[in-house]
């Protein structure tokens, strides 16, 4: 019987620290579940912190078996989506869940209700309110650990939102890739690498510092819109939310993973962003950077042999001319100089043959595939 589940609106601090806790307690014992960091959760949900609620609305729900917690959820619009892209809409993220369909059936009704009082005709997630949001429902690699930028959660998830009524939209893979040296590398990415700087008077930008980078930044953004706003899932990034991922982010990036090519203009035309795995650091500080902990960080970022692709832009003009290869190439050489020998690819759409093609020169293991869910309505969400 489902009155004793209680869904309560988060408003209160209190509230949506515990709505940011939950997977602590529902994952405590998970090996795989990597947590966030706890203070940053808050801050993407604080309209107060956020800017994206320039252009969004949400609403926060936790779901009570008695004073006990056992599920959470959160329902977004953005309106640029909306009304912009045409895309009638409601979002829903930040969905966790004990193994109760009851439970899960009681939260996503409240992203209906959420949308119908927008007349809104679907609900599509798990995602945030943008492109720049972790987002996807992990249905392969449940012994995988999750990376910075992607989520995790248990099995029953996928069978919940399926009883539910919710089909796949979109599916999304993750590559592991295995790095050898250089020397022994495939000739043929080396090869065609030169081939292709040299067909388009390409030039790779080096950079020493942080300061260097921040010139390219905004060209980057530029191009992160150019490279995939023909997705079904992209939502234009705003101004805005270029200056707050810049203010969050800065701070984790090394300008040696930091790769650029300019034409012989030297306008950017494909850049990519790559890290050192912070995973087992953020395992062990377990959602908070104190002073004795951020030791684990800096660890990751000097002393690491795997590391983490994050985003890659490549301009339509040269998209499918083989600019993959030049960035793989470069940053095989950085692997091997810092001892890394194992990246993750960040997800891809399953069907991006010609980034799958690059990776198909090097030993991978396809280890995490995760989903889109929509649920639509000829009407309105009623």
């Amino acid at each position: 019987m489902n009155q004793d589940i209680n869904i309560r609106v988060v408003n209160s601090t209190k509230d949506f620290k515990a709505f940011v806790k939950f997977p602590f307690d529902l994952y405590q014992d998970n090996p795989y579940w990597v947590p966030p960091l706890i203070n940053e959760e808050i801050e993407t949900i604080d309209p107060k912190v956020n800017p994206v609620y320039q252009n969004a609305v949400a609403r926060f729900f936790l779901a009570y078996r008695g004073d006990v917690i056992v599920g959470r959820i959160a329902a977004m619009i953005n309106w640029i989506e909306v009304n912009e892209v045409g895309k009638s809409k409601v979002r829903f993220g930040w969905f966790d869940v004990i193994d109760d369909l009851e439970v899960s059936k009681l939260l996503l009704e409240q992203v209906r209700l959420f949308g119908q009082e927008h007349s809104l005709k679907m609900i599509e997630g798990p995602m945030g309110f943008s492109n720049l949001d972790k987002a996807g429902m992990l249905v392969e690699g449940f012994e995988e650990r999750n990376t910075m930028i992607t989520l995790y959660n248990a099995p029953y998830y996928k069978n919940h939102l399926e009883a539910l009524g919710y089909t796949m939209n979109a599916k999304w893979v993750e590559y592991e890739i295995k790095i050898d040296d250089f020397e022994t590398s495939p000739e043929k990415v080396k090869r065609f690498s030169k081939l292709i700087m040299e067909r388009y008077q390409l030039k790779l930008l080096q950079f020493k510092n942080k300061n260097d980078i921040l010139p390219y930044i905004d060209q980057m953004f530029e191009l992160l819109d150019e490279t995939y706003n023909k997705l079904q899932t992209f939502v234009p990034i705003q101004k805005y939310q270029i200056e707050h991922y810049k203010k969050r982010y800065i701070r984790f990036i090394h300008p040696d993973f930091i790769k650029c090519i300019v034409d012989s203009k030297g306008k950017l035309i494909a850049f990519s962003i790559t890290m050192p795995s912070f995973t087992e650091a953020l395992k062990k500080i377990s959602g908070k950077i104190t002073i004795f902990n951020f030791y684990y960080l800096i660890k990751a970022l000097r002393k690491n042999n795997r590391a983490s692709f994050y985003l890659i832009g490549v301009h339509p003009d040269y998209q499918n001319k083989g600019i993959t290869a030049i960035i793989f190439n470069e940053m095989q050489k950085l692997f091997n100089k810092r001892n890394i020998n194992i990246v993750e690819t960040n997800p891809e759409l399953e069907e991006n043959a010609a980034i799958q093609k690059l990776w198909k020169n090097y030993e991978n293991r396809l280890h995490k595939s995760e989903l889109h869910l929509l649920k639509r309505s000829k009407n309105n969400l009623c």
